[in-house]
């Protein structure tokens, strides 16, 4: 009777591997059991894999300046006042140029000893102390970047220092959604072209997947040249908005 069972349950799971196997489908690798059944494993990607790009230029909208004071003297509190009363004038310069508070944000602050190495005594002797001030104003009417500069500039006065101008689009959804567009039509003409050589018909997408790049520029901004002129010009350039999708049919 016992016998009977062990053949009754090495059946039940002969059959439950058998319809594993029917189930398996774009198998490659087979593995053969002691009994001699032979069992699939392994897998095969089906359908045609493709990826699609996109990509859009537009011009930059915003612009955000890093800008700031730096002052050294003696003594910290000579130096933290200089540069108090120089940081006052650049923000009401930032404001008078149309630059809201809420778009104006600290970025960095520091007090520093400034020191020189004594040959004689060798070692480092205290000189002053720098205080430094920085922060990012972003600019919503970006053709006043020049002016707004030159305004930083003069009120700010030797202490003035500008490390950065960066451009963007506030709100880029538009361009992503017309470099989604491209990107799909992309891998759609692929995959088309991959059936139509393979002598197969498209079928429906069943997978698909977006990545979105930052903007970056299809020509550097940079600071035109020529003669003088009333205000700093600035050129912002285009922007260049890119996506890819891979989709598989």
């Amino acid at each position: 009777m016992k016998g009977k069972y062990i053949f009754i349950i090495g059946l039940v799971l002969a059959l439950a591997l058998a319809g594993l196997i029917g189930c398996t489908s774009g198998s490659t690798d087979e593995s053969e059991l002691p009994s001699g059944l032979r069992i699939n494993i392994g897998s095969q990607q089906e359908g045609i894999w493709v990826n699609g790009h996109g990509e859009v230029n537009a011009a930059p909208d915003t612009a955000t300046l890093q800008l700031g004071i730096s002052a050294q003297r003696a003594s910290v509190a000579e130096a933290q006042a200089e540069a108090a009363t120089a940081m006052e004038k650049v923000m009401a310069a930032l404001q008078k140029g149309g630059v809201a508070s809420k778009d104006i944000q600290t970025q960095y602050f520091s007090i520093q000893q400034v020191t020189r190495w004594d040959q004689d005594k060798q070692y480092e002797i205290v000189i002053g102390y720098r205080v430094s001030n920085t922060v990012a104003a972003k600019l919503r009417e970006i053709d006043k970047s020049g002016s707004i500069i030159d305004a930083v500039a003069e009120a700010g006065g030797d202490l003035t220092r500008v490390d950065n101008i960066t451009f963007s689009i506030d709100d880029p959804s538009a361009y992503r959604k017309e470099a989604r567009d491209k990107a799909v039509a992309d891998a759609r003409n692929k995959a088309e072209q991959i059936a139509d050589l393979a002598g197969v018909k498209l079928g429906r997408p069943t997978y698909i997947s977006e990545s979105t790049s930052y903007p970056v520029y299809s020509q550097p901004p940079r600071v035109a040249e020529g003669a003088p002129a009333p205000a700093t010009p600035i050129s912002p350039g285009e922007m260049m908005i890119r996506l890819d999708v891979q989709v598989v049919y």
